[in-house]
């Protein structure tokens, strides 16, 4: 049964209102749904109210007895409307045809500015990726500036940040024993704003104070060493509370992380009663677009300890892993199986990195994530565990459920993990049981220089993966390929390293149909080196590129067939004093490869465009 939307709904009561900023998908990789269902789970009354523009449709919902909740969606509005050339996307996945274009830009401070307007007097807690990555004061690629906190931004009361079922958990709680919301100050994973008169006692307490909004904005160095601290502090066991001066004279006290969700927690969460669609409403445009490809796949756990300088998972998800149990994963894809429109495939059986399954090191479990290095990344932390025990146990089971005739994994592979691992036969088992046709894996890059930027591992260790991979498939009599992501115009990335990625690329007679240009998301690594031209790590100066030709050319050497990057790589070639020997471009009006076809999931032979090899 899905949650209210309408007064009728109701009894002209409730608890809480959650203003969605996708539309309503009652499925657990949706926000939205889960705290929906945490708040509903724990005797609270709750009803949802998708993408409002109107200020009818603000009142959809009786106004709450406690609080409104602001769920930024599955990504930043920005991101989710834009693209890195900062022109206006398409479309929305994440909304029904009739709302293309509808979401607003910084949703979650539209949607907390109309219900600030409307019921002044009833807090508002925002919460999901946009109000994560936006806790601090940060740089805004869209605006090109250094916007203030968003919670500052937005008049919300508090800020729940990272993952929010503990958080939901601890505030529900307090609320059960009659704590009014007013009084809950200290929930670990929630930010608040306080006066300058208090900032004192936090700070004789063990608070840090960083750079102010008007420092790191006057100051790139400052920028730099604020986001440094944020970054180091998101773990639990050894995080500091984190006080920001804002615009307005405010001041934005971080609490201590929330802790990782224990295995039993996890599976708690994903147990809830989700119906695992759209919502009725929209069946009259033909569903929400998005849940295809979550539909039938299932997450085994979360956080990364990869820490990708590009990447704001470990920001916002944490470095440390928590994982459901394998009763729970094989539940739920029993639950699939019943479903009328399964097939018999499970779509992917992942997370941020699908091989992660354990703790970096057992170190984590008592101490926390180290503040000053990383696990895994260019080099692999002396004390990584590689282990992938419970990773293939997982699979075996996951592939005997009965109806299950395949159990994919599509990406997130981490392939250094892979090559590391010198004692189980994990790559075997993923050539003859979970790939089809194609291994989504992330080098990025090939240039040393730009990897070690990216936190990304030598290339040479993604060539051994490579060989690994076209051995293994030999050997079993399959036809396998790899397709790489790639990444252009990141920190540290000049055009003579875009250079020798192209001819990698020839090399292995490969060229991607789609580049990733570089995006400066929020509260990234990669993103402060953008705005700062500052590694936060070492404080040393990087090369950005920047120049909207520059990044042109360096997407053009990626795509070197196309003929209208001709003019553009050959210039890129004279100004590094090289040749470019390049086969024959594209005739005009040809297709570009279409190596992985949709609709066969099998790799095209056509050699011209690229076979991996």
């Amino acid at each position: 049964m899905f949650l209210p939307i309408s007064w009728e709904e109701t009894e002209g009561y409730l608890d809480f209102v959650l203003i969605a900023s996708d539309a309503y998908v009652d499925h657990p990789t949706y926000g939205h749904a889960v705290i929906a269902r945490v708040v509903e789970s724990r005797g609270f009354k709750i009803g949802i109210i998708p993408q409002p523009i109107t200020d009818d449709e603000y009142r959809a919902l009786p106004t709450p007895n406690i609080a409104y909740l602001v769920s930024g969606g599955v990504v930043d509005s920005m991101v989710n409307n834009y693209t890195v050339a900062k022109n206006k996307r398409r479309g929305d996945v994440y909304s029904p045809p009739s709302k293309q274009g509808k979401r607003p830009d910084r949703q979650v401070t539209v949607y907390t500015k109309a219900l600030k307007r409307l019921f002044p007097e009833i807090p508002v807690i925002i919460g999901g990726v946009e109000a994560s990555l936006r806790r601090f004061a940060h740089y805004d690629y869209w605006k090109d500036s250094v916007m203030q906190s968003i919670l500052t931004e937005s008049g919300a009361d508090m800020l729940i940040y990272g993952m929010g079922e503990k958080p939901m958990w601890d505030i529900l709680d307090r609320l059960s024993r009659h704590i009014p919301l007013s009084k809950i100050k200290d929930v670990r994973g929630t930010s608040i704003v306080i006066g300058g008169d208090e900032v004192e006692s936090y700070r004789q307490k063990g608070a840090v104070i960083i750079p102010s909004f008007d420092e790191v904005c006057q100051d790139k160095m400052k920028y730099a060493k604020a986001f440094r601290e944020q970054e180091r502090n998101t773990d639990a066991l050894n995080a500091d509370v984190l006080i920001q001066k804002q615009a307005n004279g405010k001041y934005v006290l971080q609490n201590l992380p929330a802790y990782p969700l224990t295995e039993e927690e996890m599976d708690e969460v994903y147990s809830l009663p989700y119906e695992r669609t759209w919502h009725p409403i929209y069946d009259k445009e033909g569903g929400i677009k998005s849940i295809e490809e979550v539909k039938f796949s299932v997450t085994s756990h979360r956080g990364c300890y990869g820490s990708c300088s590009f990447c704001s998972i470990n920001y916002h998800q944490g470095r440390r892993i928590q994982k459901r149990s394998d009763k729970s994963i094989i539940d739920e894809i029993e639950l699939l199986t019943h479903d009328k429109d399964f097939k018999g495939y499970i779509n992917d059986l992942s997370g941020p990195s699908a091989n992660f399954r354990e703790p970096a090191c057992d170190k984590q479990r008592t101490h926390g994530v180290c503040k000053d290095k990383y696990c895994i990344g260019y080099e692999p932390c002396k004390n990584l565990k590689v282990d992938h025990t419970g990773f293939l146990e997982l699979l075996k089971k996951a592939r005997s459920v009965p109806g299950v005739k395949k159990v994919f994994i599509r990406s997130g592979i981490r392939y250094d993990y892979v090559v590391y691992d010198k004692s189980s036969n994990v790559l075997e088992v993923l050539c003859q049981h979970h790939i089809s046709g194609q291994l989504k894996v992330a080098p990025e890059h090939m240039s040393d220089r730009v990897l070690k930027a990216m936190n990304k591992p030598s290339f040479s260790v993604y060539k051994t993966f490579a060989d690994k991979y076209k051995a293994i498939n030999a050997s079993i009599g399959k036809k396998q390929f790899i397709v790489p992501y790639l990444i252009s115009s990141h920190p540290e990335s000049r055009v003579e390293d875009a250079i020798k990625l192209t001819e990698y690329l020839k090399s292995i007679h490969y060229m991607p149909e789609q580049v990733q240009d570089f995006y400066p998301t929020p509260s990234t690594r990669a993103t402060c080196m953008y705005y700062t031209g500052i590694d936060p790590d070492t404080l040393q100066e990087v090369y950005v590129p920047k120049s909207p030709k520059e990044k042109a050319t360096q997407r053009a050497l990626l795509q070197y067939r196309l003929p209208q990057n001709q003019e553009l790589i050959k210039e890129a070639y004279k100004s590094c004093g090289k040749s470019n020997e390049s086969k024959k471009p594209l005739q005009a009006g040809k297709k570009t490869a279409n190596l992985w076809k949709k609709s066969s999931n099998k790799v095209a032979k056509n050699k011209k465009y690229g076979k991996i090899k």
